[in-house]
């Protein structure tokens, strides 16, 4: 396979596994507020949560753009799922892959691969979200490692995860080189996950605070360098936000086909509604605007593969793509009337959780920083 190819095969795989074993289901599952376990250990045996990760790993050794087409089915199966993947396969995965020791990869990367241990990265605080500089949970030096102390809202993960990445001041003077990444298992005295969210949406991805009160953590489980967790990662987030706009591509297309679908066995004044001009018209724009995001958020995938730079792309793909989600998890409520409003269809479901691609991994007014900031100094 090509750097810049998608694995056609491993997709269509995944594409048949949503079909029967996620779709019929996510309703329920949804009302529950949690994915069965074993669902979670059919995905690990198919490598979906080592997709990214090197062979040597247990990983799959996939690209970018064949992970995000993963994420796409998945997200048309369950939005949720769909988050649990990415937040732990980008989020947490790939971050140890990058950062860590080899004694760190061969200590927990095998489990996460094979989904023995689900991963979560600890960042945003109760006063702190978008603006990681504004963060105050701290590291304090100890003999043999560091006491951390923090407070962390918005874990996706956080209940399931097995272990978890927590960003933590540790020099309150270097600015943005005073900032360090941690590794904390699960059970370590001190680290208790908090209350789960009640949300909007995305039930079956848990989300919660997560409380470290005097937890030690050893030196050898600094992730790498200390003090430069923010001059590491900033140049990394490109990829997460390719992932969520085509978590939402996914999304809308589960709308689209659905109100497509109830298009054409629903009837009025004698013909069915995907035969009135209105409706038909409204369901060419969604094909339309999800295949047109689609495309630009591979063509972000592909920049990324190559090695290429592609943050102002990374942010068009999200900014675009989430905000056409949402308009056709709208138009897909609009073409289905007032069933389109009861929780006992589809579409209001998707809709609610489509709502969260406009916030996470920065939002889309950061995204609009951004490529702001691209346009100033490029004079595009």
């Amino acid at each position: 396979m090509a750097a810049s190819g998608i694995d056609n095969e491993l997709v269509e795989g995944v594409r048949r596994f949503v079909a029967k074993r996620i779709t019929p289901y996510t309703a329920a599952w949804n009302r529950d507020g949690r994915a069965p376990d074993s669902v979670l250990a059919e995905m690990g045996e198919m490598g979906l949560f080592g997709l990214l990760l090197p062979e040597e790993y247990g990983g799959a050794g996939c690209n970018l753009s064949t992970f995000i087409a993963v994420v796409e089915e998945l997200a048309a199966g369950d939005g949720g799922l769909s988050t649990l993947v990415h937040v732990h396969g980008l989020g947490t995965a790939m971050l140890l892959a990058r950062l860590g020791t080899e004694a760190q990869k061969q200590a927990w990367l095998g489990k996460m691969a094979s989904g023995e241990v689900i991963g979560a990265v600890c960042l945003t605080e109760p006063s702190a979200g978008s603006d990681l500089s504004a963060i105050t949970g701290r590291a304090t030096r100890a003999e043999g490692g560091w006491i951390l102390n923090a407070t962390k809202q918005f874990i996706s993960n956080g209940a399931r995860a097995g272990l978890v990445i927590v960003l933590a001041v540790t020099d309150p003077k270097a600015g943005s080189h005073g900032k360090s990444f941690f590794l904390v298992p699960k059970g370590t005295p001190g680290f208790t996950p908090g209350k789960l969210e009640r949300k909007m949406g995305q039930h079956t991805s848990d989300t919660a605070q997560m409380h470290f009160e005097n937890c030690f953590v050893p030196d050898d489980m600094v992730l790498g360098a200390v003090g430069e967790a923010l001059p590491l990662t900033m140049g990394l987030l490109s990829d997460g936000r390719i992932s969520v706009a085509s978590q939402a591509v996914g999304m809308a297309r589960a709308a689209y086909e659905l109100a497509l679908g109830y298009s054409r066995e629903r009837t009025a004044f004698g013909k069915s509604i995907f035969d009135h001009q209105a409706v038909g018209f409204r369901l060419a724009d969604m094909h339309a605007a999800i295949d047109m995001a689609r495309v630009y958020t591979r063509h972000a995938a592909q920049l990324f593969d190559e090695g290429k730079e592609c943050a102002r792309e990374a942010s068009i793909a999200k900014l675009v793509s989430a905000e056409m989600a949402e308009k056709v998890c709208t138009d897909a409520i609009q073409i289905h009337g007032g069933n389109g409003y009861l929780n006992d269809y589809r579409v209001e479901q998707i809709f609610r959780d489509v709502r969260v691609c406009q916030i996470y991994e920065g939002t889309n007014d950061i995204q609009r920083l951004i490529i702001a900031r691209r346009i100033r100094e490029q004079q595009l």
